[in-house]
């Protein structure tokens, strides 16, 4: 590792680059996700200062990200809505699942899983970094019209009559947790029903309002609505910003064009005093811990959540070690992938703590920082400090930011996380799925299920979907082609080479198996054909399992059934090769030597042929 102020004037000169790229990006995160600008604000602060500190790359900058941002946003949106849409009662509960994932983040790194992140398909990243921009741009559509459904009085009337259902059930639940026998004493339900006020049904009905309409789905229910109530003002804004965005970028690099849309747009909307809608207010001061966490801590609304915080634990973990090889590649070095889990997983928490939003290693600024100078950690750690500068210096000035900037440059965002090399490879990729008349590509169909689904259901969800269809489509293929290359057949045809000289008044009766490659739960099928396929002749089969180099549980059982059945028809099983990993599972259940006495494994063929002379008599 670097000495952390060998290269002082470059860490500083690229750290208070990305410091100023990451400032827009996490305001917007913030704001996308539901918990406001301050969220992404303090996220970015804490996970880019200690996971620059504690990781294991020396040149990452890290901070709430499009795809952490994304899941982080079902996870608040469901929180808030099992809280009676209250944020403030939702909160505590929100930051403790992000906390939790950034514990799980140390211990997969302590684990030492870091090494095992690679083996996670293509497919199932390609679709989901794709389904990501996809939710991004949909659930920023809304806002970038001036559209927010829970202030739409005709949109929310519709819910009130399911508001005053969730209403009276709570009260049934109140009653039961008091222990009142509600059929026995109707007149405490009605007291407290007409305890209900028409402004609790309101705001009852804008909490379902906005969960109808949250998400890639949502958004696209009531786009018809939204484009009947286009606010103007906002769309100018936001389209303004995209325009700047892409176009600043044809004239320079040098500065960041997002921060040069920020400034531009919000100068022009502040400086002719629109009458535009800003961004939530910024708090000043240093940030303070949010010690809800801690004091109102609850296993039992935790638990329904542990899942989506280890989601969130390895979606950060994918993201930052990603972003690790990326910045490996520019300055020719080698990360330490679970001392950056590790790393990230310290940040995420503190950053929850604090009640920032969780974040991960970001591809972008680490490229920033290194194309600015910056080498060792110190780089991440001032990209932190400068962003607290400008929490505490420019707060105020930061909450005059108009909403429909943010949404701008989140579109930006969403466009440029999709994985266009897997979308454009979707033609040329072989057909190797038949699924009725029509032919697939297993990997296109992988990709196109996470992306789907990610979009319109679960991102969780979606996730262990794709991992489960894309492992069995590996093991189907993995199972072909070993059946294709063991094929069960007789010496006569494809004998290896050791096998030439064997005795030709022998070959009718003694039956040669060749195994080539693993005996696992994709292969079984394939191998019990192999009782059915022995002539009538044979006295004794040979099965050459030197190139056999693992079996599984189901190949170890599906071989136990077959030696059983030729036990049973007198045919005497001869192995030759067994390996190590094999052996030690057949001893496990005695299949060695119950089935297969130990004489009858041989190192070699010509041992085996030796004995096979010796002990198998041909009729003549």
């Amino acid at each position: 590792m670097r000495n952390l102020f060998s290269n002082i004037k470059g860490d500083a000169f690229g750290g208070i680059t990305a410091g100023i790229v990451a400032l827009p990006l996490a305001l917007a995160f913030g704001v996308s996700s539901g918990l406001g600008p301050t969220a992404g604000l303090y996220g970015a602060i804490f996970i880019s200062f200690f996971a620059a500190l504690f990781g294991g790359t020396d040149t990452q900058i890290s901070g709430p990200t499009a795809p952490m941002t994304a899941v982080s946003m079902v996870v608040i949106a469901g929180i808030i809505a099992g809280n009676d849409g209250d944020i403030n009662k939702a909160l505590p509960i929100i930051l403790t699942v992000f906390l939790l994932a950034g514990l799980m983040q140390i211990g997969l790194g302590i684990l030492g899983l870091g090494k095992y992140i690679r083996y996670i398909p293509y497919p199932v990243v390609s679709g989901f970094m794709t389904a990501i921009g996809v939710i991004i741009i949909l659930t920023q559509i809304l806002p970038s019209l001036g559209y927010y459904p829970k202030e739409d009085a005709e949109f929310v009337n519709q819910f009130k009559p399911q508001a005053e259902e969730v209403i009276l059930e709570n009260i049934l639940k109140e009653e039961a947790g008091e222990g009142i026998l509600v059929l026995e004493n109707f007149k405490e339900t009605i007291g407290r029903a007409e305890l209900t006020s028409a402004a609790d049904i309101l705001k009852e009905s804008q909490t379902l309002a906005a969960k109808d309409a949250s998400g890639a789905y949502g958004a696209l229910k009531v786009l018809p609505r939204a484009l009947q109530n286009i606010n103007w003002l906002e769309l100018i804004l936001a389209i303004g910003t995209i325009i700047i965005i892409y176009g600043f970028k044809r004239i320079t690099k040098a500065v960041p064009s997002t921060l040069v849309a920020l400034v531009v747009m919000s100068g022009i909307a502040v400086g002719f005093g629109l009458n535009y809608r800003p961004i939530e207010e910024i708090p000043s001061g240093f940030p303070i811990p949010n010690l809800d966490i801690f004091t109102h801590f609850n296993l039992g609304s935790l638990t329904p959540y542990i899942f989506t915080a280890l989601t969130l634990a390895l979606l950060g973990a994918i993201d930052s070690l990603l972003t690790s090889v990326v910045a490996d590649n520019m300055t020719k070095t080698k990360h330490k992938p679970n001392k950056e889990l590790v790393g990230q997983g310290i940040g995420n928490s503190i950053a929850a703590v604090f009640g920032g939003i969780p974040g991960a290693g970001a591809t972008i600024r680490t490229v920033v920082n290194i194309s600015s100078g910056g080498r060792t950690k110190l780089s991440g750690m001032i990209a932190g400090i400068m962003l607290l500068i400008i929490l505490l210096g420019l707060g105020p000035i930061a909450s005059k930011i108009p909403a429909g900037v943010l949404a701008g440059i989140l579109i930006t965002v969403g466009i440029g996380v999709m994985d266009y090399k897997g979308l454009k490879a979707i033609p040329s990729l072989p057909r190797d799925l038949k699924l009725g008349p029509i032919k697939l590509s297993s990997e296109v169909m992988v990709m196109l299920t996470v992306l789907l689904l990610s979009t319109f259901w679960n991102l969780v969800y979606a996730v262990g979907i794709g991992l489960v269809i894309a492992s069995l489509m590996f093991m189907k293929k993995l199972g072909d082609l070993t059946a294709e290359r063991s094929d069960v057949k007789p010496i006569k045809e494809k004998a290896w080479a050791d096998e030439l000289n064997f005795p030709e008044n022998l070959k009718e009766d003694v039956f040669i198996k060749h195994i080539k490659g693993p005996l696992f739960f994709g292969s079984t099928s394939d191998f019990q054909q192999l009782a059915k396929q022995i002539p009538n002749t044979a006295k004794a089969v040979i099965i050459r399992a030197g190139r056999m180099q693992y079996m599984d549980q189901s190949g170890l059982y599906a071989l136990e059934d077959v030696l059983v059945d030729l036990e049973k028809s007198g045919i005497t099983v001869l192995i030759v090769g067994l390996l190590k990993q094999p052996r030690y599972m057949m001893e496990r259940i005695d299949i060695i030597p119950d089935l297969i006495p130990k004489e009858h494994l041989f190192d070699n063929f010509k041992a085996c042929t030796q004995w096979i002379k010796a002990n198998i008599k041909h009729d003549a």
